[in-house]
């Protein structure tokens, strides 16, 4: 199969669009991140690996402020966000984040949980909104699905209703943290195809995963974290080959 450098893919610039200076995080005497530094060009898919319990999920959270630091600053786009005063609610608007566990609203139905913030945050009307999460769904595939119930859905669908709900707010950039992991085995190459073309049309992405294929074809780097470090970075096929 072709690797995301053979394809047709925007090449990732050489600004950074998240900057990460020596960011700590505890959660009581736990240490989970220490001292982690990290850029992400525009354009880049950094996929991020490492055993359980190594800071992986964490460091996503901290990288639009869901976690609080203990020290170390965070810039996006060139601007502080860890400085006092900065508009958080703008900046994570910017963020879209996929998780785990899908959080999708029961009650809602698929297009509702699409259109809930970009009616209430951005004040688009109905008919905006909707008009953009059919477009979002028919990119998903999941166009016949817009009246249904998250429980009506498999974990596949959920998971892409989940990505279709984030790329509402136009993100800059995309967070995934292990979205295909509670899924059964059948269902994991349907999300991630729709990462796959996020990443050919130039999305920036962060991505934790176990999926190494993925990381392999898709990632332009991949960084290993142990113990709240990042140990090993570099090229895919580089270091997991080591």
């Amino acid at each position: 199969m072709a690797t995301r450098a053979e394809t047709a893919v925007p090449a990732a610039t050489t600004d950074p669009v998240e900057r990460l200076e020596g960011v700590h995080k505890s959660f009581g005497d736990n240490h989970v991140l220490r001292g982690i530094d990290l850029s992400v060009s525009q354009g880049e898919v950094l996929t991020i690996i490492g055993p359980s319990g190594s800071g992986k999920s964490t460091l996503l959270r901290c990288v639009n402020l869901l976690e609080p630091l203990q020290s170390g600053r965070i810039f996006f786009e060139g601007e502080e966000i860890t400085r006092k005063g900065a508009d958080l609610s703008a900046t994570r608007q910017r963020i879209g984040m996929v998780f785990q566990q899908f959080n999708l609203f029961p009650h809602l139905t698929v297009m509702n949980n699409l259109t809930l913030a970009a009616r209430r945050i951005r004040k688009q009307s109905r008919e905006q909104a909707e008009t953009r999460a059919r477009v979002l769904l028919e990119r998903v595939g999941l166009a016949e699905k817009a009246g249904q119930h998250p429980h009506q859905l498999s974990g596949g669908q959920q998971q892409r209703v989940a990505i279709a709900r984030a790329l509402m707010m136009d993100p800059h950039v995309m967070l995934f943290d292990e979205v295909t992991s509670a899924l059964d085995p059948e269902l994991v190459g349907e999300v991630l195809i729709v990462m796959r073309d996020l990443a050919r049309e130039g999305m920036t992405m962060l991505v934790v995963t176990h999926e190494m294929q993925f990381a392999r074809e898709v990632g332009d780097r991949l960084i290993f974290m142990d113990e709240g470090s990042i140990v090993e970075q570099g090229d895919p096929e580089d270091v997991l080959d080591r």
